[in-house]
């Protein structure tokens, strides 16, 4: 496998600095990393924006996941200043195929668009679903 693109690179990085807990806590770290027009879909279908979601992790009622683990992380340039994210993440037992949008902005590679699908078990390898759809 080839060395991502130092573009993909830069948004994987980003990615993987938005799982840890210091990270989601901390309202300056988080916009750094948010593009200011960031709109995600969550696991529960919810629409979030960049203002709701940051006060939403950084509440001092906010609930604490547990370390977030990320596997089968893949990424493609799809321009000169966007790059597409797919990886699954598991926290507490809860599973979830994540989608990210990153662009390249003057301040540096900012999340633009998240979405996450909660799965069960693990897919089958060709990719069907267990009923065969």
């Amino acid at each position: 496998m080839s060395e991502p693109s130092p573009a993909v690179a830069a948004a994987i990085e980003g990615e993987l600095r938005l799982l840890d807990p210091a990270v989601r806590a901390s309202v300056d770290l988080l916009a750094d990393l948010l593009h200011p027009e960031f709109r995600e879909i969550g696991t529960s279908g919810r629409l979030w924006d960049r203002e709701s979601i940051i006060e939403a992790l950084t509440a001092d009622d906010a609930p604490r996941p547990g370390p977030l683990t990320a596997s089968r992380m893949r990424g493609t340039q799809l321009g000169p200043d966007l790059v597409h994210l797919t990886f699954d993440t598991e926290s507490k037992g809860l599973r979830s195929h994540r989608s990210s949008l990153w662009r390249l902005t003057g301040a540096g590679w900012r999340l633009y668009f998240h979405q996450a699908t909660p799965f069960g078990a693990r897919p089958p390898a060709d990719g069907r679903a267990p009923n065969g759809e």
